[in-house]
């Protein structure tokens, strides 16, 4: 009874330890009994068929935020001035001018806007119809590999959970071998189950994150997409064109 309550105590004491690895001794009731320390690098390494594969979801959804964060931010920038020039050339019928501030303009406003000077002329409906279709175009580029990430978000949690679950496999299988329950035999695969676990819900959780922070900035986007295409088309039904 002394030894097993020490056993618990051991655990609960320095089971979290996470030192390098090494074997020790020490006295339980007069008799030495040899101590293995296991360190948290040490379970992950034996949980690599798990880690793994989180390893790599976490690097995809890093480099997914980064890469669509950094593009999506251009699609954002515009110039200040960018529709009243459009205007003043429109009225103008400088139509050359403004397609050429358009090319220059590098977010999909500015395509919108040019394909609606190229249609120019047609009646109002086909231009309309075609900023609509450059506008679809645009928010598709934009949402590239979004899916993605909402893919990790939603599989890496799972995956921890599958590792919880080989975790207790092994647990099992160690109680079911040993005929009895010894808390040296349990920890690994607690450990497993646990850290597996938690490295998969922390991943889930940043890629969760960074999906609907990008998505609120894609309707951001979206928004000013079409304040630009309304205003347009205000310019060509005004009076005088």
């Amino acid at each position: 009874m002394n030894d097993f309550l020490y056993k618990i105590w051991f655990f609960v004491q320095d089971g979290a330890n996470t030192s390098a690895s090494g074997p020790g001794k020490v006295n339980v009731g007069g008799n030495e009994k040899e101590v293995i320390e296991q360190s948290l690098l040490d379970i992950m390494i034996d949980s690599w068929y798990i880690m793994i594969p989180l390893v790599i979801c976490s690097i995809l959804a890093v480099y997914i935020f980064i890469e669509r964060f950094l593009a999506i931010q251009r699609a954002l920038k515009a110039e200040q001035d960018f529709m009243p020039k459009i205007k003043d050339y429109v009225n103008a019928g400088n139509l050359e001018s403004a397609k050429a501030l358009c090319v220059s303009t590098d977010n999909p406003m500015a395509r919108m806007i040019e394909k609606g000077i190229a249609r120019i002329g047609k009646p109002m409906d086909d231009i309309t119809a075609s900023i609509e279709n450059v506008g679809k175009l645009e928010v598709y580029k934009l949402e590239t590999r979004l899916s993605v990430l909402a893919t990790v978000a939603g599989a890496a949690p799972m995956m921890g959970f599958l590792g919880t679950v080989i975790g207790m496999i092994h647990v099992f299988s160690n109680m079911m071998n040993d005929g009895q329950v010894e808390i040296s035999s349990l920890s690994g695969g607690i450990m497993e189950a646990m850290i597996t676990t938690v490295a998969g819900l922390i991943v889930g959780i940043i890629a969760y994150i960074g999906f609907n922070y990008l998505v609120s900035k894609v309707t951001k986007v979206i928004h000013k997409m079409e304040g630009s295409s309304i205003e347009f088309l205000d310019i060509l039904e005004s009076p005088g064109n």
